[in-house]
């Protein structure tokens, strides 16, 4: 064996034997990591007295102890592969929606997504881009944007959409905002059968603003909302907005939607809506709605941690100038060609704060190049084919749990797509799901705020739904192991 020059000029290596010896003698499961650490204690010692402190530790005083980390049981001194031996370790413990059948419901959807996604996604030149303020180096993105907002807008049927938000719940909020810069009043009305996240970020948004939101009431064997109760709080003055959502949050379609705008008159009217529902319904702007908002997540990314998220945006033509974020538009340059540029900038960034509309500061551009992505990948026949598939499934799905004594599915008499509620009429939602996990199943999404001291006028019910991942097999499993659940509850025959 050869020993390059350095290595055996180096000091304890003279040659072949020695050096072979050493790599025998190493630890076989952690090799050594050689490192050099610039800082040694002397420095450390005069960055800290500079600085006006005595130890590392002090740099977090302001972090109240209770909510630290601490050293997730790793201890001081591992050298780096030990370090990512132990976190592996810890990882492994997670488990993935994958390895469950999953009819998880809710804004967030667990859907197949097409190689062509991430295939171009993973292209360098979207891949590492940021925000596009040099329109003649970023044509590219410029043009990606302009088609995710013109997919948005044929399928909200409204006249502009912005170049995309965080997420769902916070594009929600923004509308909020729109219509309160649009409508005098200090009201915003939302169904009670909102995701109760959504409505924490709508108080979120409304804190310090003197805003109250106010909750309409549901039917309870339809699920769809009370219009005379609207209606009366309409013409009881202060109301500046209403939102509502399809499907809603139990996710049955609410055909009285087709009548709120008639109902509430000038005030504005926010739709949150799926858009793989928008590919089978007809669209809120054809409708009345005065701002549609969704979670465009469904559209190419995986349901992952909880995230990222992609917030959509649409709104009609003469609330423009008073929505949040940025928009892309088209035109020529100086020899005729085809064009984009950032159009409208409302957001605190780029214009003086008091005349902000809003205080978002970027957007999910990654995850808005996805859901164009895939929506192109797949089509408008595509998109309306899936939608009627999963619908196809479920009702397959409530048939199965229709007939299991202690089960309601679906709760609601009225129309659904691929998801529906479920009432659960022994035990609780929550431990009825716990159950269904053991057996490998992900039953659904409880619709109850955990929140201590919250509410639950909605009872005990759940949120389940059908994904392209979900085959018959697979509802077999899911009705075998509901009955075996409930047969575990206390009181059951």
């Amino acid at each position: 064996m050869t020993v390059p020059r350095a290595l055996a000029d180096s000091p304890g290596v003279g040659g072949a034997s020695p050096f072979v010896d050493d790599l025998a003698s190493a630890p076989s499961e952690v090799p050594h990591v050689p490192r050099w650490i610039p800082d040694d204690a002397e420095t450390e010692a005069s960055l800290l007295k500079e600085i006006g402190l005595t130890n590392a530790e002090e740099l977090f005083a302001d972090i109240p102890r209770k909510v630290r980390l601490g050293r997730m049981g790793l201890g001081p001194s591992h050298e780096e592969p030990e370090i990512v031996r132990v976190v592996d370790t810890i990882l492994a413990r997670n488990r993935p929606y994958t390895g469950f059948a999953t009819f998880l419901g809710g804004r967030i959807a667990p859907r197949f997504v097409p190689a062509a996604v991430d295939a171009i996604l993973l292209r360098s030149e979207f891949y590492t881009s940021y925000t596009p303020y040099q329109p003649e180096a970023s044509q590219g993105m410029l043009q990606a944007l302009f088609e995710f907002q013109s997919l948005w807008v044929e399928l909200t049927g409204l006249d502009a959409a912005n170049a995309s938000l965080y997420d769902g719940a916070t594009a929600a909020g923004e509308a909020l905002l729109l219509s309160r810069r649009i409508h005098e009043g200090n009201r915003f009305l939302v169904p009670a059968s909102l995701p109760w996240e959504e409505k924490s970020v709508l108080a979120n948004y409304a804190a310090g603003t003197g805003i109250r939101i106010e909750e309409i009431p549901f039917d309870p064997r339809t699920g769809r909302l009370d219009l005379d109760w609207i209606r009366t709080q309409v013409a009881g003055g202060g109301v500046f907005g209403v939102l509502a959502d399809v499907p809603n949050g139990f996710g049955h379609v609410d055909e009285g939607l087709l009548d709120l705008k008639a109902t509430i008159g000038d005030v504005p009217l926010t739709v949150v809506a799926d858009p793989l529902a928008l590919a089978v319904l007809e669209p809120p702007g054809q409708w009345g709605a005065d701002i549609v908002v969704g979670e465009g997540q469904g559209f190419g990314a995986t349901p992952s941690f909880g995230g990222p998220l992609l917030g959509l945006f649409a709104c009609r033509r003469e609330h423009l100038r008073f929505s949040p974020g940025r928009i892309v538009g088209a035109t020529n340059d100086a020899d005729g060609r085809p064009a984009y540029t950032l159009t409208l900038q409302t957001r605190e960034q780029h214009i003086r704060r008091s005349r902000a509309t809003s205080n978002i500061c970027t957007n999910q551009s990654l995850l808005a190049l996805a859901f164009v992505v895939y929506a192109t990948t797949v089509g408008p026949r595509g998109l309306a084919d899936l939608e009627r598939s999963l619908s196809e499934k479920a009702r397959t799905l409530a048939s199965a749990l229709a007939g299991i004594d202690g089960l309601r599915a679906p709760r609601f008499d009225a129309p659904y797509l691929h998801e529906f509620t479920v009432e659960v009429a022994r035990g609780t939602a929550t431990g009825f799901l716990d159950r269904l996990r053991r057996k490998k199943v992900l039953g659904g999404h409880p619709l109850a705020d955990p929140r201590p001291n919250a509410s639950n006028p909605l009872g005990e019910v759940f949120l389940t739904a059908t994904t392209e991942f979900v085959s018959d097999k697979e509802i077999a499993k899911y009705a075998k192991a509901a009955r075996a659940a409930l047969a575990h509850v206390p009181g059951s025959p």
